[in-house]
């Protein structure tokens, strides 16, 4: 069972209209629900974006043979992987 902690905030009213609609619509069975589902949103593009920046480093930091043999395999993994949906679960 999932461990729950209290959050009692005041929102900016177009967040709680956001939320609410999640509700609504069945997105999410609660506001907890949502303000999870809407956490997870940004964590997952927080997390994105820190990958960005590490693999950035790290292709700005090889020499010039790793860097062309890095681009090979860059070529064949994107042409392999074009048909997948990495947001799917």
């Amino acid at each position: 069972m999932l461990q729950r902690k209290k959050l009692s905030t005041t929102i900016d009213a177009k967040s709680y209209a956001y939320l609410h609609r999640m509700v609504k619509t069945g997105r999410a069975e609660s506001f907890g629900e949502a303000v999870d589902k809407a956490v997870a949103v940004a964590r997952r593009i927080q997390n994105r974006a820190a990958l960005e920046r590490a693999t950035a480093e790290y292709f700005n930091g090889l020499d010039a043979p790793v860097a062309a043999e890095e681009g090979a395999l860059e070529d064949a993994l994107s042409a392999a992987s074009a048909e997948l949906d990495f947001d799917q679960p």
